[in-house]
């Protein structure tokens, strides 16, 4: 979103690497994830009170933040875990919907995907989730395509969502990457 007084130009700074971790509790079958800034991803089991935690999945990501150029305005991202492209899986979903519609003027449609569980951690905002949107789009030539960002409470069944956060699977390096 962008201030009546400012014509913003992102810049992603504060890049941290480390790990997404996802973790089922094979008791109340509860999935969980969440960020992990370990040399190597934390692959044991634990108990946490009633819960048995077990390693689902690992993968290599990183923490940024975005600040303007011109204004300096910060912008955290620590309640995003990844961008889901849409690949159309269910046809009754919105975001299908709205990737079918922008289709035609070729644009991507990705989701802003938070941490697990959904009902108990923070979201993305719209305010952030716009002014991501605003950061990849200045990047690209938009007269080829765009992206559309939206919100994962647009997803009609997250449990029937063919969608996969975009992550680097099986990378073992966590040096940021060069700019």
């Amino acid at each position: 979103m962008k201030d009546k007084n400012c014509s913003h130009q992102w810049r992603m700074i504060n890049v941290l690497p480390g790990f997404i971790i996802t973790e089922n509790c094979y008791r109340c079958h509860k999935t969980s994830s969440y960020f992990s800034f370990d040399e190597k991803p934390p692959l044991e089991e634990y108990r946490e009170g009633d819960h048995f935690w077990n390693v689902m999945q690992s993968a290599q990501t990183f923490r940024f933040e975005l600040r303007c150029d011109i204004c300096h305005k910060l912008v955290n991202y620590d309640e995003l875990l990844g961008l889901m492209m849409c690949t159309g899986c269910d046809q009754n979903c919105k975001v299908d919907k709205l990737r079918k519609e922008l289709e035609k003027e070729r644009t991507w449609v990705y989701v802003a995907f938070g941490f697990l569980p959904m009902d108990e951690v923070m979201r993305p905002e719209q305010e952030k989730i716009d002014i991501l949107e605003d950061y990849f789009n200045q990047r690209r030539k938009t007269t080829k395509s765009k992206i559309k960002i939206v919100s994962y409470e647009m997803i009609s069944n997250i449990d029937n969502c063919y969608a996969e956060v975009i992550k680097d699977v099986g990378l073992l390096s966590l040096k940021a990457p060069e700019q």
